[in-house]
């Protein structure tokens, strides 16, 4: 089944079955982001064609992304770790750091399926503060959202570590 999406293998186990697209993007996230970053070297991880962000920051901020929306959705302020490791994630990373935050990633996915499974589907409309603003939201607005623009930022790693190894090779 590796060959197949996520979204074609089926109900992930024990998720509410509104939520089954949120599980389905969060673990083709997971696997996607193993796939494209698989072959880079140090430079490609960091390297910045054109300006762009690096692979390292998607990855970094894919992780990041998923924990900061869904402590939104438990209704939860972002804590002084959370913001510590936003500010971190443009940071250059080093060969040692490649593997911690490959399995940041994941981590947090694995963590959001099991946070997706603990979901009382008559919540999805609650309100939910967003921010040091409080922009409003709900708890589905925040899975949803997470899950999103992880997937998104899963688009612009392809972008870049296929620019990355062409200008290499």
């Amino acid at each position: 089944m590796s060959n197949t999406e996520w979204w074609q293998r089926g109900p992930v186990d024990g998720v509410p079955a509104v939520l089954q697209p949120v599980a389905h993007i969060l673990l083709q996230v997971r696997d996607s982001v193993a796939e494209l970053v698989g072959p880079l070297t140090l430079h490609e991880w960091n390297a910045r064609p054109s300006g762009v962000a690096s692979a390292a920051f998607h990855v970094r901020h894919i992780a990041g992304v998923i924990d900061r929306l869904f402590t939104y959705a438990r209704g939860a302020q972002l804590c002084d770790a959370q913001f510590a490791a936003l500010k971190h994630e443009g940071a250059e990373l080093t060969e040692a750091e490649i593997d911690e935050i490959l399995q940041a990633v994941r981590d947090r996915v694995n963590a959001a399926i099991a946070e997706l499974r603990a979901v009382d589907p008559s919540t999805l409309g609650d309100f939910r503060a967003v921010g040091r603003a409080q922009l409003p939201s709900t708890v589905i607005g925040c899975l949803v959202h997470g899950a999103e623009h992880a997937m998104r930022h899963v688009g612009q790693l392809s972008v870049t570590t296929r620019i990355v190894r062409a200008t290499a090779g």
